[in-house]
């Protein structure tokens, strides 16, 4: 995923830096605990993330002290986001006055600590989300705020762990707009007229399985980074054709491109990335002439959301653009399925609560398991699919044995996987559009495993209508190698979509 892994490696080698004891400190009133008057250094603040990442597999910044958290937002962009209400209460469709009071009564304690007139705060609100992002620079603020009943969590959510140079390693799933040469025995050719079908279908029966649902009357959100307006096949003009037919495609833009935390200036819903691309090509592309791949529910309807601008959240505006998407698939009722081959190595709290949000609208939640360079596969199931309420999913090769793909992650977390790799041969991986017109690509990792995942779900569901996210997501579990049982590491296991959707 991006150029992340490789300085994750580096991080985790350097050994726990120690913080220095400072001769000047910031005693504060009634209280006993005196803090530092200068922030950690980057440095710092990523040696503790690593070595708690790696000793617990996730980092939780609400068990860190004021201190810490103030370094952060100081080398975040100096911006505070603040869950508020009652434990537990990540969203509120109708703002009543009590919460309306908790929230501004944060508000009047941050000006009060930053000194400054609350109209003059740097302060951007949500609609549905109970969060607030804020501009903060003093530590008081912090302190503050950690001691109120009415916050649920602080976090610096302009702060990443990783620091990012031109040359650093990319993943196999991260941004690619170059088209491959694609293997003729890695997909075969049905009708019409030399549709192309990935080899990694017919390990989970996708072509039996269109002989009872093609995934019509299914709505697929994709959030990820758009899909190409330079993809015919994959915009209104393309995605009708062939067998294909009667239905939709419609693209949104969340995702602000500007160094300005506090900007407004969306990017527009045209991939520039090429990884949504590849992952609406493998749920959606059409079943037609042109002799390109198919889809796994070639009929169903397709809802993209350029939400971020590659697959690792890492930036403000991204994990902001996460949750702007998350909400508003959550208010669409004929969105069924979300799909995301994205995340980061710890939680973040204002996608977690738009998680939970479209979850409460009976959304079933995909989620990458994680792909990184072969270098950190140590690392396991990253957020979100750590949730409770996402089905997380990661690749496997096509060995005998359950062994996953060479930059796929594994763990508790993983509910399923899907074959996307040769057996000790990495460039045998599932051929999908490319980016351009007449362009194949490979694609890989967590991430086409995710989003064939979906696809298959959007089988069942086209089959059963009238099912639940519940009764879909059993069926799933039934079709695949390990149900009643859940192995350690891969969840259930392959799925047969063809035994899904009988």
């Amino acid at each position: 995923m991006k150029k992340m892994y490789l300085k994750v490696l580096l991080l985790i080698a350097i050994t726990m830096v120690s913080c220095s004891k400072e001769d000047t400190t910031i005693e504060i009133e009634s209280q006993d605990v005196q803090f530092p008057k200068d922030p950690l250094t980057v440095d710092q603040i990523n040696s503790r993330i690593s070595q708690t990442i790696r000793e617990t597999g996730d980092f939780d910044w609400s068990k860190e002290d004021a201190h810490f958290l103030w370094s952060a937002v100081v080398h975040g962009q100096n911006v505070l986001t603040i869950g508020y209400g009652n434990e537990g209460q990540s969203f509120s469709e109708t703002r009543d006055s009590e919460l309306e009071a908790k929230k501004n009564g944060l508000i009047d304690i941050v000006a009060d600590n930053e000194k400054i007139d609350k109209t003059d705060l740097i302060l951007v609100e949500q609609d549905i989300l109970t969060v607030i992002d804020v501009g903060v620079e003093h530590i008081e603020t912090i302190i503050a705020l950690k001691k109120h009943k009415d916050v649920r969590y602080l976090e610096p959510n302009g702060y990443n762990l990783f620091s990012f140079n031109e040359n650093a390693e990319r993943s196999s799933s991260g941004c690619d707009k170059n088209g491959d040469y694609i293997n003729p025995a890695h997909y075969s050719t049905i009708s019409p007229n030399n549709a192309q079908v990935s080899w990694h279908f017919d390990e989970h029966n996708i072509q039996q399985a269109w002989n009872l649902s093609t995934g019509s009357g299914v709505t697929i959100g994709l959030i990820d980074t758009g899909v190409s307006q330079s993809q015919s096949l994959l915009n209104s003009s393309g995605i009708n054709d062939g067998y294909s037919n009667g239905r939709f495609v419609q693209k949104y833009g969340t995702f602000i491109d500007s160094f300005w935390w506090w900007s407004n200036n969306y990017d527009g819903p045209h991939d520039k990335c090429g990884h949504g691309t590849a992952m609406g090509s493998t749920m959606a592309s059409p079943r037609n002439d042109n002799g390109m791949p198919v889809g796994v529910a070639y009929n169903a309807n397709l809802v993209a959301y350029r939400a971020t601008e590659d697959v690792l959240l890492n930036d403000y505006h991204e994990r902001k653009g996460v949750s702007k998407a998350l909400t508003q698939l959550g208010n669409r009722s004929d969105v069924k399925i979300i799909s995301m081959s994205i995340g980061y190595v710890w939680s973040i709290g204002n996608i977690k609560d738009a998680v939970k949000y479209a979850y409460s609208k009976g959304k079933l939640i995909f989620a990458a398991g994680g792909t990184s360079t072969s270098f950190t596969n140590g690392f396991g199931v990253i957020f979100p699919a750590t949730m409770s309420e996402t089905v997380a999913v990661t690749g496997v090769d096509d060995g005998s044995n359950y062994e996953r793909c060479d930059t796929c992650h594994s763990g508790s977390k993983i509910d399923f996987t899907i074959i996307m790799e040769g057996d000790n041969n990495t460039s045998k991986a599932p051929p999908v559009l490319g980016f351009y017109n007449g362009d194949r690509r490979y694609t890989g990792g967590s991430s086409v495993a995710t989003a064939t995942t979906a696809g298959i779900a959007a089988l069942v569901w086209s089959r059963y209508p009238s099912w639940s996210r519940t009764q879909v997501l059993n069926r799933l579990k039934q079709s695949a190698d390990f149900y009643p049982y859940k192995n350690g590491s891969f969840g259930y296991g392959n799925i047969d979509a063809l035994q899904a959707v009988q």
